[in-house]
């Protein structure tokens, strides 16, 4: 089969995971994507079910065995997923209730322990990506602002810039942790965090000082459903982009909701996402742009559909992104027209 830039198809397995069979272990749920036609999986650092996150953090033989499981059913690790802890690294004391969720019980109540135990878990992330022989990992940044995202009743005068400055102070650290063993953070850029679109991704730039670890886990589906130009984001901000979650969503505005969707349930909103090929992400755009730019890791599938099962979508999925992985040329589409350089041609044609 012809090689294509862009690696893939991938599934990211945290919406598959379960606790019965063939999604309640490492081996069972690689195979089973393996059958569906995915050649690499996204690993939830989160799911002990899957993955022992402390485990791989201080053993390479455990990441050795996770890799030999994963090559013995047929597939490749594409990269670690913090996003759950990532998440709890800043959280707005209005949310603390809700995050509490996503921490061990020991943690609950207690937002101090609850960060420690976070920034512990993305630092490990750091460390068992590099074991397993992986540069790039995906997460969230956290939110300590998002609350204030209407500007009503007015915001105080500096409260964003503040809410930015700790964010920055909070990542720093993590950030350093992560370029000293050679790995990045690819921020998935998605509304509930701080950094949600381009101009909170570049705030959140500055306020890491521009940081080489700091890099961008492409999901079209959240600029959709912002009304964002999701291709030109790929113009501006290709040079960061080291992850890819394919993901699918649509926006139907009426007269009774739009961008904010009312409160709805998943089903009535006005924005929702979608399976692979039936929501309104142009992919074919998409894939052009990555491969024009040189992207080279990995498409994901990231399923989430109010609509069609989780079963149906992951099987739709990797043909779906199969079909859209471009063969990049081995020569110019013109070369049958052309000829060799020729200096003294080249005068004469422009007169000098």
């Amino acid at each position: 089969m012809p090689e294509t830039q862009i690696k893939g198809p991938a599934l990211f397995l945290a919406q598959f995971a379960g606790d019965a069979a063939p999604f309640n272990s490492l081996p069972s749920i690689a195979e089973w994507a393996a059958g569906l036609g995915y050649k690499g999986i996204q690993i939830p650092t989160w799911d002990a079910r899957l993955f022992d996150l402390a485990k791989a953090a201080e053993s390479k033989d455990y990441c050795d065995e996770v890799k030999g499981i994963c090559a013995e059913k047929g597939v490749e690790i594409t990269e670690l997923s913090s996003h759950l802890q990532g998440q709890l690294v800043a959280v707005n004391p209005a949310y603390d209730e809700s995050f509490d969720a996503f921490a061990p019980p020991e943690v609950h109540k207690n937002p101090k322990a609850r960060q420690e135990w976070a920034v512990d878990q993305v630092k490990k992330a750091a460390v068992a990506s590099a074991n397993l022989g992986l540069s790039h990992t995906v997460g969230f940044s956290g939110s300590l602002a998002f609350p204030y995202l209407y500007p009503w009743p007015q915001r105080p005068q500096g409260l964003i810039e503040e809410a930015f400055a700790e964010l920055g102070r909070r990542w720093k650290p993590i950030l350093d942790h992560y370029a000293e063993h050679g790995q990045d953070y690819g921020y998935e850029i998605h509304p509930g965090e701080d950094i949600f679109d381009g101009a909170t991704y570049e705030m959140f730039l500055d306020a890491v000082g521009g940081h080489v670890a700091a890099t961008i886990n492409y999901d079209p589906s959240h600029f959709l459903l912002q009304q964002m130009d999701y291709l030109a984001f790929i113009d501006i901000y290709h040079d960061r982009i080291t992850a890819f979650h394919v993901k699918d969503a649509e926006f139907n505005p009426d007269g009774r909701q739009g961008v904010y969707s009312g409160y709805q349930g998943w089903v009535n909103r006005a924005g929702r996402f979608r399976s692979l090929g039936d929501g309104q992400v142009d992919f074919p755009a998409i894939f052009s742009k990555m491969t024009q730019y040189g992207y080279d890791s990995w498409a994901v599938l990231e399923w989430e559909c109010c609509i069609k099962s989780a079963e149906q979508g992951a099987a739709e999925g990797a043909p779906f992104i199969a079909a859209h992985l471009i063969e990049t040329p081995k020569s110019a589409f013109d070369d049958f027209a052309g000829g060799e350089k020729d200096e003294a041609a080249i005068k004469r044609m422009l007169g000098l």
